[in-house]
C-alpha cells in the first residue's frame, strides 16, 4: 500500500463533516465540522484542505459524500447533491466547489461507496471483492463494491429507500419524507427514536420492542443477500455501534427469511459474512483518501 503520496479527502456526513489528510490510506490528520449549511461547511474543509496544501502540494482530493449525489462524470450536475432530506443541500455543487480551489485529480463518489472502499483495501473485506457496506445513522446508506469496483448506473444503490416485508403486527408508519416505511424510514436514528418507547439507548437488549426492528434489518440483510451475491457485508453507523445486540438478533432472523432456499447459507456462514466494519469511525475518512489514490491512478 502507498504511504508516501500526499492526499486529502472530505468525508461529508449528514451530520458532520471531517476533513483528513494522509499518506495514501494512512491517516496523518482530521478535522470535524458540523454539517450546517452548504456555504458554512464546505467553506471551512475547503479552507482546511487549502492550508494542506500550502504546507504540501496535495497529488489529489477525494470527497466521499452522503447521498444522493450525481456520480456519472459526464452528466451535466456531475459531483452535485440531488433530492436529499438535509434542508438547504439539494442541488449543491460539491465537486464543482472543490475543484474551483485545488488544481489535482479530485475523486467522488457516496460515503458507503468509499467506506466500502477502504474496508476492501485495509479493513474487514479484504479478499472478498462482492462487498457491501451499510451504514444505519442519520439515514441509512449502502455500499456495494462488485468485483472491487463501487456499482453506478443511473445512479448508485440506493438500498436505504428498498421497502420490505413487515413483521405481523408492526404498524409504525416510517418516518422518510419520500416513502415512509423504506428501510431508512424504519431503521435510522430518527425512526428509532419514534418508534421505540423511549430513547434506543434507554431501552434494554432484552426488551420486545427490538424484535419488529431487529426484523425489519433481516429483511434487508436478505434482500442485499439475494440480489448481490455478497461475500462480505459490514454494519457500521451509530445505531449498531450503540445497539451491537440489534445485528445479532437481525442475523439470527435470517435463515427463517431465506426459508432454505441457500443451503451454503447456514449460522455459522452467517456469523462470518456479516459483521461489524473493522475500521469503525475510520473508514469514512480512509474512504475519502481511497478516493483520492482512485482519482491519481484515473
Amino acid at each position: 500500500m502507498d504511504t508516501m503520496t500526499p492526499v486529502a479527502g472530505i468525508e461529508l456526513g449528514g451530520t458532520k463533516a471531517i476533513a483528513v489528510r494522509g499518506r495514501g490510506l494512512d491517516v496523518v490528520e482530521m478535522r470535524s465540522f458540523p454539517t450546517t449549511t452548504p456555504d458554512e461547511t464546505l467553506s471551512a474543509m475547503i479552507d482546511v484542505l487549502a492550508e494542506w496544501n500550502e504546507v504540501e502540494a496535495l497529488a489529489a482530493i477525494g470527497i466521499a459524500s452522503f447521498g444522493p449525489i450525481r456520480v456519472s462524470r459526464d452528466a451535466s450536475d456531475f459531483g452535485s447533491i440531488l433530492a436529499t432530506p438535509k434542508p438547504g443541500w439539494a442541488n449543491t455543487p460539491v465537486h464543482a466547489l472543490v475543484a474551483a480551489r485545488f488544481d489535482c485529480p479530485i475523486g467522488l463518489d457516496t460515503d458507503v461507496n468509499a467506506a466500502a472502499m477502504a474496508e476492501y483495501a485495509i479493513g474487514a473485506a479484504q479478499g472478498c471483492s462482492n462487498t457491501i457496506y451499510i451504514t444505519i445513522g442519520t439515514g441509512l446508506g449502502a455500499g456495494i463494491l462488485l468485483d472491487g469496483v463501487p456499482v453506478h448506473g443511473l445512479l448508485h444503490p440506493e438500498a436505504g429507500h428498498v421497502r420490505m416485508r413487515r413483521a405481523d403486527g408492526d404498524t409504525f408508519a416510517g418516518v422518510c419524507p419520500f416513502h415512509a416505511d423504506c428501510a431508512e424510514g424504519l431503521l435510522s436514528g430518527p425512526a428509532l427514536l419514534e418508534r421505540l418507547p423511549v430513547h434506543p439507548g434507554e431501552l434494554a437488549a432484552d426488551d420486545p420492542a427490538w424484535c419488529p426492528v431487529a426484523s425489519d434489518l433481516a429483511e434487508l440483510l436478505a434482500q442485499l443477500i439475494l440480489t448481490f451475491s455478497p461475500q462480505r457485508i459490514l454494519v457500521g453507523g451509530g445505531v449498531t455501534n450503540r445497539q451491537p445486540h440489534l445485528l445479532d438478533k437481525a442475523r439470527a432472523c435470517i435463515p427463517e427469511i431465506l426459508a432454505g432456499y441457500l443451503t451454503d447459507i447456514d449460522t455459522a456462514r452467517l456469523d462470518d459474512m456479516i459483521r461489524a466494519p473493522a475500521l469503525g469511525d475510520r473508514a469514512g475518512p480512509a474512504g475519502a483518501l481511497a478516493l483520492a489514490m482512485r482519482a491519481l491512478d484515473r
